[in-house]
C-alpha cells in the first residue's frame, strides 16, 4: 500500500527509529520502497530507511508477507501518516 510522509522533517531518524521498532513488533516480513522506486529495503533496519531520503511529501510504499501482514501494513501506514 501507499502512504504520504506528512511529517515537516520527514522520515528523520526519530521516526524511522519508531517504525523499526514498530515493525519488529509484527513476525512478517516489512519492506518500504519509494513510489517512484523499484527498490525495495528492510523495514527492520533504521538505515534503510533512512536511505530513502523520504522527506514530508514523499510516497512510500510499504509490504509485509506473513500471519499479521494485514495489519503490520495498517500499523506502519498509520505512523508513516502521522505528524507527531
Amino acid at each position: 500500500m501507499r502512504f504520504t510522509v506528512r511529517r515537516d522533517l520527514g522520515m528523520h531518524a526519530r521516526p524511522a527509529g519508531q517504525f523499526v521498532t514498530l515493525a519488529s513488533r509484527f513476525e512478517s516480513e516489512i519492506s518500504v520502497a519509494r513510489a517512484d522506486d523499484d527498490e525495495w529495503v528492510s523495514g527492520r533496519s533504521v538505515l534503510s530507511i533512512l536511505s530513502l531520503a523520504a522527506a514530508q511529501g514523499t510516497s512510500l510504499r510499504i509490504r509485509a508477507e506473513g500471519v499479521d501482514a494485514a495489519e503490520a501494513v495498517a500499523s506502519l501506514g498509520h505512523l508513516v501518516v502521522s505528524r507527531e
